[in-house]
């Protein structure tokens, strides 16, 4: 069983190498392998998963060099669950950007671009989660960057590469801190080893270990959004294709805080930094979701509950008990999931409507009922109202910070409270404006919508006319508007029926949501083992050195 944890890595690369080699041809060819591949990491990662629980954790040294000279990889039951979650939402975005493409006529870019990219991203997440090693976490956060640089500018209009470059600066700027922080760390340990750093770093005199800490945090800060280091994610992320958005929402942000788990409960056990944890957590929930409600634009809206619900997770990880690691856990997991569907359903809203900006949708219960079905569930999700898996989550958490005592625990059980409160406020907000109330004048059309003022029309249309109408019968764009579902980021096709794997997915998304919580129970029951291993470091030590 060892031998196929490496699988989920080299899977994805391989396929690339084919992908590339391939080119643009062959399109049906191209999009069943790299569904098929996405699939079997899928299968993989549940046998993984299932593994672990039975048996503790699995680790595998490539090449056969020992610690500290050979890359090590381990899944133990966080990594499995963590695996099993972004495979399967991976897929389900693969599925809804063949739709896209499809229903867009706009099949050469997504075969020849987005896929080989795509893929990539899958490999460097799956790195991440069974790095077994600091180098070996760097190297996943590089794949991923290179591949979501690609995936951000893809189409390469003005929006996207301006945000594009300010995510690759920030991405930069903390690969720099990281390798700092390795090299730091090899300095005083003489490894990079996780199952060796467990043990040599209680070694090293404390205010180094705490100045170690606090360097690795900042790293897994900036790629959570945690506030105050979040600023860069609501100007990225709304301006790529819907797939892209989704997927980053779900995943990117939840390698860092998987990194933030794994490092605190096996590097900096008893961490010296807890309070400043616990400060940036409740600035997350409350700051992010105040952010939410000023926003119109439902992308926008997005953004800031992603970074005020990271909140949740790093609360968890600051109080560093079972029952928070737990909770933050099943946390993680359910926000995957259910951040993921709501960016999908965005960008339906967006083909269905024309824009994502509130002010100017209306009428979709009515006109697209099922659309308005496929937000209703997961908005409930988030908004954690029982019995759904976000209560479930959120209960858990509570419950920790109550059992804690603390000030700052109570305050954050406090400032989790409140955030719930404003996230159904928000959630009821986006539901009036965009389904609940009548259509404003002109929202009923169909054809081609540009992107935004910048974009030229084709035709003999006059300027000034094309800039506010669109190229066909679209409705009327501001200049710099984020209203761009499309691959290239020129224009979008908007339709009364929605493409069927586009709404298939979805519902596929929305329906693990749920699945959460029909499994609650045994979800639960996984979580809390998963917590009670990590705690203990002694079951991942000796998986990976054998003692």
């Amino acid at each position: 069983m060892n031998a196929l944890v490496p699988l989920p890595v080299l899977l994805p690369l391989c396929v690339t190498g084919l992908k590339l080699a391939i080119g643009p041809r062959l399109q049906r060819f191209q999009r069943f392998i790299t569904l098929a591949v996405l699939g079997a990491v899928l299968v993989l990662s549940v046998c993984l998963m299932v593994a672990a629980d039975r048996h503790g954790p699995l680790s595998v040294h490539l090449g056969d060099f020992a610690p500290p000279v050979g890359i090590t990889l381990v899944a133990d039951r966080l990594a499995g669950l963590m695996l099993t979650v972004s495979s399967a939402v991976t897929l389900l975005v693969n599925l809804y950007s063949l739709g896209q493409g499809m229903a867009d006529r706009d099949d050469r870019t997504p075969v020849g671009v987005f896929h080989p990219a795509y893929l990539i991203l899958v490999a460097g997440v799956s790195c991440t989660f069974l790095a077994g090693d600091l180098v070996n976490l760097y190297v996943g956060f590089e794949i991923m960057l290179v591949a979501s640089f690609v995936l951000l500018t893809i189409g390469g209009t003005a929006t996207r590469i301006r945000a594009g470059s300010t995510y690759v600066i920030i991405s930069l700027f903390s690969s720099v801190l990281f390798l700092v922080a390795i090299a730091m760390t090899y300095s005083v340990a003489g490894t990079v080893n996780f199952a060796q750093l467990a043990g040599r770093l209680q070694e090293v005199p404390v205010g180094v270990r705490t100045l170690l800490e606090a360097m690795l945090l900042t790293v897994f800060a900036i790629k959570a959004a945690v506030f105050p280091l979040a600023a860069w994610l609501p100007d990225s992320y709304p301006t790529a294709p819907a797939p892209v958005t989704a997927v980053f929402a779900g995943l990117l942000t939840k390698v860092g805080v998987y990194s933030m788990l794994r490092t605190q409960t096996l590097l900096f056990p008893g961490h010296r930094l807890g309070d400043v944890l616990m400060l940036a957590a409740l600035a997350s929930m409350v700051i992010g979701i105040l952010g939410a409600v000023a926003q119109t634009d439902l992308k926008r809206v997005l953004s800031f509950t992603l970074i005020s619900h990271i909140g949740y997770m790093v609360f968890g990880i600051a109080l560093a008990g079972r029952g928070s690691i737990a909770g933050a856990i099943v946390y993680v997991a359910h926000h995957i999931t259910v951040q993921t569907t709501l960016f999908l359903v965005a960008g339906l809203i967006e083909r269905r409507g024309g824009t994502t900006e509130l002010t100017r949708l209306g009428g979709l219960a009515k006109t697209a009922p099922l659309l308005a079905v496929l937000f209703f569930v997961p908005a409930l999700n988030l908004a954690g109202i029982p019995p759904l898996s976000g209560f479930i989550g959120k209960l858990g958490l509570m419950r920790a910070g109550v059992d804690n005592g603390g000030g700052w625990a109570w305050a954050l059980v406090a400032g989790s409270a409140a955030t719930s409160l404003l996230t159904l406020y928000v959630m009821a907000k986006v539901w009036n404006l965009a389904f609940w109330r009548d259509a404003p004048p002109g929202a009923e059309s169909e054809g081609r919508v540009l992107e935004s003022a910048e974009e030229e029309p084709d035709g003999d249309e006059d300027d000034e006319d094309a800039a506010a109408t669109g190229s066909g019968s679209g409705l009327p764009v501001p200049a710099g508007a984020v209203v761009s579902a499309g691959f290239l980021g020129q224009s979008i096709t908007t339709t009364r029926r929605l493409p069927w794997p586009m709404l298939v997915a979805t519902g596929a998304a929305v329906s693990l949501g749920l699945l959460y919580t029909v499994l609650g129970g045994p979800l639960t029951t996984f979580t809390e083992a998963a917590a009670t291993e990590l705690l203990a470091r002694t079951p991942y030590i000796e998986a990976v050195l054998g003692r």
